[in-house]
């Protein structure tokens, strides 16, 4: 089954506990203790993930005021829902939506699930980032909610700005700045960075540390992201 046929079993909801289970219980229909662990097995990370996409994205919505169709599209289209499914996350959609706390509470849970793995984190980031310009642009709303989520990650004020300018595109960003390296680094430093984030931001390990394999196209983009930064700096540096 796919992790999206589990997102609303009901023992999805226990497993997890915390204001994740307990949002999954209101849509299921039955209650879950909300002080319950927030470290599940490595079974329920995967739900916990996607959950989090969902609701943090549902969440956004709210930041600029309108949930858009090309938001809609883009979120089925990266996150592979398949049709059958599509009616359980649209519930989940909104009851998050239509919950009246904020959406502090649900990154907090997640970034003490992923604390261990702030590549993941950074994915999931990536993730609302993909909705939020589906429309075209990211609005100043939608980037404070995300440099706020990126913050409750755990995330410095200069792994936010790598990540802001990953989600700016290749050829809109700073090519270093998407490295998370100075204009002025030597090359044995680019070429250190560059090669860390491959190796944190391959698929297969981010699979390994709870995203979904559904999700692998999103970490598909980001690698090639990483990979035109780093042609362009070679091309800027004549580095071999």
């Amino acid at each position: 089954m796919s992790v999206w046929g589990k997102i609303l079993g009901g023992a999805a909801g226990f497993a997890l506990g915390g204001p994740l289970g307990a949002l999954i219980g209101a849509v299921a229909g039955h209650a879950v203790d909300k002080i319950r662990a927030d470290e599940p097995s490595d079974a329920t990370k995967g739900i916990a993930f996607t959950i989090g996409v969902i609701v943090l994205g549902a969440k956004m919505a709210k930041a600029d005021g309108k949930v858009t169709q090309d938001e809609v599209a883009a979120f089925k289209e990266v996150f592979q829902v398949p049709p059958e499914e599509i009616k359980n996350v649209g519930r989940l959609f909104n009851q998050a939506r239509k919950d009246a706390s904020g959406f502090e509470p649900y990154a907090q849970q997640i970034g003490r699930m992923f604390r261990d793995h702030p590549a993941v984190l950074e994915e999931l980031i990536d993730g609302l980032f993909h909705i939020a310009r589906a429309d075209g642009r990211v609005t100043d709303e939608e980037l404070s909610y995300l440099e706020r989520i990126a913050e409750i990650f755990g995330f410095k004020a200069a792994e936010w700005d790598r990540i802001r300018a990953g989600n700016m595109g290749p050829d809109a960003a700073d090519p270093f700045e998407i490295l998370g390296v100075a204009r002025d680094a030597e090359d044995t430093a680019i070429k250190t960075a560059y090669r860390k984030l491959v190796r944190e931001n391959h698929p297969d390990r981010l699979i390994a540390q709870g995203m979904p394999a559904e999700f692998v196209q999103l970490a598909n983009d980001k690698l090639a992201t990483i990979n035109t930064a780093y042609d362009r700096i070679r091309e800027l540096r004549g580095l071999s």
